[in-house]
């Protein structure tokens, strides 16, 4: 039997692109436990989803500095050395992103990211700005996967059905919300294991 999935939705955070504070960090903080204890007290991943959900960066870091003060110059470099966090895409997964597209595939994303950082992405990976029909941006929606609400606004603003969608993430908590509102979804671990999954599905890739 045929699948009836045909429309591919896309997460971009270590999907398409990578992300690692580590990248960043280990050259301001080499020392393991010190830096291990920065980002998880002071620029923890719960404050950096703030900035996912909406918060801008200027306030995100006003309040760390306040109440970190000591730490006032690595709190900034969050913000301002953002781009040493993202080294470059993630390896195979923009290719295999291409050949869909030249296939006619329906690509959609949805994505946990600030809008700042959003527009200096596009910037940098101009595929981000090209590649997707809609991209939903969860601080524009003031959403956070894996809440199903952020799902379902990608599937009303499109006229979408959840059966004909597989949702790829990194995270196994946004596939399992993926599933729960219906969607196919596979757990990105790389473009090779991703590539087979979607040939399983039926896509020519």
């Amino acid at each position: 039997m045929t699948s009836p999935v045909t429309t591919v939705v896309f997460d971009i955070g270590n999907v398409l692109i990578e992300w690692d504070p580590e990248h960043l960090y280990r050259r301001l903080i080499p020392d393991a436990d010190a830096r291990q204890q920065f980002l998880s007290d002071v620029c923890s991943p719960a404050w950096n989803l703030e900035q996912d959900r909406g918060r801008s960066w200027a306030e995100a870091v006003a309040e760390r500095v306040a109440l970190y003060p000591e730490h006032a110059d690595l709190i900034r470099a969050y913000d301002e050395g953002w781009h040493e966090m993202v080294p470059g895409e993630v390896p195979g997964s923009v290719a295999l992103l291409g050949e869909l597209a030249e296939g006619d595939v329906p690509l959609y994303a949805i994505t946990n990211f600030s809008n700042e950082k959003f527009a200096e992405a596009k910037a940098r990976f101009p595929f981000l700005a090209t590649s997707f029909r809609d991209t939903v941006v969860s601080a524009e929606e003031r959403l956070l996967k894996p809440e199903p609400r952020i799902y379902e606004v990608l599937l009303e603003r499109n006229g979408l059905t959840a059966e004909a969608c597989v949702f790829i993430d990194d995270s196994l908590k946004n596939v399992e919300g993926a599933r729960a509102v219906g969607m196919a979804a596979i757990h990105f671990t790389g473009a090779g294991p991703l590539r087979l999954e979607l040939r399983r599905m039926g896509f020519g890739v």
